[in-house]
This record gives C-alpha cells, structure tokens and sequence, in this order.
C-alpha cells in the first residue's frame, strides 16, 4: 500500500512558506502523494492554485485533489487548468473529485445544490471530451494544452450514494473514499467493483482512501480542536472521525496495517498540526 501525506492547507491561519516547506520535505521522504482538500466556505487555500505552486517545489510526489468540488466550477475553465496543471508538472496530477454536501458552498460559488449530481455527469462527459484533444462542439474548437497523461490526469471520484460508486466505472481511475470507518469504506468500495465489472472494464479500480493525523505533545488536543471545528457541520458524526485520527506513533501504525489488509491502494494522511516536524515524524514511521 502507497501511503500519502496531505498539505495542511485547511488548517486556518497557515502561512505560505510553511507549505511550499512541508511540500519539499515530503518530496524528499516515502510518500507517493502530496494532497489537498476542496472547500469554498472555508479559510483554505484553492485546491489547483495550491497544487499549481507546489508543483514548482516537488520533482517526485503526484499532485493529488481529495477531493475537488468540480460542479463549483466552470467545466471549460476546469478542463484548460486541469491539464494546464499535469502538463506543467510532468503528468503527476490525479484530479480526485466530488460534489459534496455542503449547501453554504453552492450559495457562495454559486450553484445549484440540488442539481449538482446531475451538472456534475454532465461536466465529466464534457472532461472526457476536451482533454481527447476533439473540439467542443460544431461552433468551438479544441481546447489545449493537451494533458500528458493521455486521456486527461488520472481521475478519482468520491461519494457513498450508488449513483457515486457507478461514476466511478463509468468515468474513473479508481475510488476515493472519504470514509474514515474501514468497513464501510470496504462496503463502498466492493460497490464500485461490481459496477466495474457490469461496465466490461478490465483490471480492478484503483482504492484510495484518507485518515487524519497528529504526533508529538498536545496532538490529542490540536487534532481534537481542528477536526471538531472543520466538521462541525456533521454534529454528532464528528466524533467518529475525531475517535479515527491517530495520535500517537502505534495508532498511525495500527491504522496503516488495517487500511493495507483490506486491499487498499494508497491511504492519504491529513495533517491536523501546521508544524514542519509531522512530515518527518510520519515518514520515520511510514519507513519504519
């Protein structure tokens, strides 16, 4: 199992230089993946803003969207800075998207909230189109750069409905489960196969799912605090995910043992302290 590292661009207050820092260190160590999370109502920073900037610090690590809000967005623009961004970074990007719950965020982009499953089958037939390299429509041409990746970046989706879990054989690379209970990550993803398989695709999706992290004095608290305050949202759910995080040196090893015997292909940690030293205390124990 690949294991990745999230930047802690959700963490309100984290300065720039802290970032372009924690992408260079985590460039250097054993992870495969450097990520970001999307939100519009939120003090984060803008998920392919972010990853645009990193990619002029890292050579190694693939650019990772968990996920990007993509019905947010004008689908033509999305499409040029999608592949704008892989080209510019040597075809490391892997554009994981979603659409998610959030009704503040559609108000504020704005969007309809209550069509945005169906905006967002829309906008992945219209990604799959442009990144071809065939022209819009009968009125528009191409629309470049060209990808490296042939086909578009390498495209994850997200979500628990089974409308969600059927895109992603339809459209995708693989799954990205936000899932931070195992089983139903599981259940979700066996979902996904099965659709796979009813589709006539070869091979099997690829399996990427998240967990969060804190280590060294007061990350109980700090991943208390952070993660309480960015899920408020889900009221009692919260505490679940809060319960999931790892806080110590043997969690975060329990937690990678138990994501790797359920078949996963690659589990993103996301920091909840914006201190340089978790990228090394996480690499030790990645190496280790």
């Amino acid at each position: 199992m690949q294991v990745s590292i999230g930047l802690p661009s959700t963490i309100p207050g984290v300065p720039g230089d802290l970032l372009f820092a924690w992408a260079q260190q985590a460039d250097a160590g054993p992870f495969a993946s450097l990520g970001v999370i999307g939100r519009l109502v939120y003090p984060n920073y803008e998920s392919l803003i972010t990853l645009s900037a990193m990619a002029g610090v890292t050579r190694r690590l693939r650019l990772l969207t968990a996920a990007l809000l993509a019905p947010l967005y004008n689908t033509g623009v999305l499409a040029k800075q999608a592949a704008s961004l892989d080209a510019l970074c040597g075809g490391r990007l892997t554009l994981g998207l979603g659409i998610g719950n959030r009704r503040d965020d559609y108000e504020a982009a704005p969007g309809s909230f209550g069509q945005r499953g169906r905006h967002f089958d829309e906008q992945l037939a219209l990604l799959k189109r442009i990144w071809s390299g065939a022209s819009l429509n009968e009125r528009v041409g191409p629309i470049g750069p060209a990808p490296i990746q042939p086909g578009g970046p390498e495209l994850l989706i997200g979500g628990r409905a089974e409308v969600a879990l059927n895109r992603v054989a339809r459209w995708a690379s693989g799954y990205l489960s936000s899932e931070t209970d195992v089983q139903r990550a599981l259940a979700h993803y066996q979902r996904v196969e099965a659709f796979w398989k009813e589709e006539g695709r070869g091979g099997r999706p690829r399996f990427v799912g998240i967990t969060y992290f804190g280590l060294g004095k007061g990350a109980e608290e700090h991943i208390q605090s952070y993660l309480r305050g960015y899920y408020a949202f889900r009221g009692p759910q919260a505490e679940a995910i809060v319960k999931a995080a790892s806080s110590t040196p043997a969690m975060v090893k329990e937690t990678l043992r138990i994501w790797a015997d359920i078949g996963m292909d690659e589990l993103l940690f996301w920091p909840c302290l914006a201190s340089l030293d978790q990228v090394e205390r996480l690499a030790q124990l990645v190496e280790g």
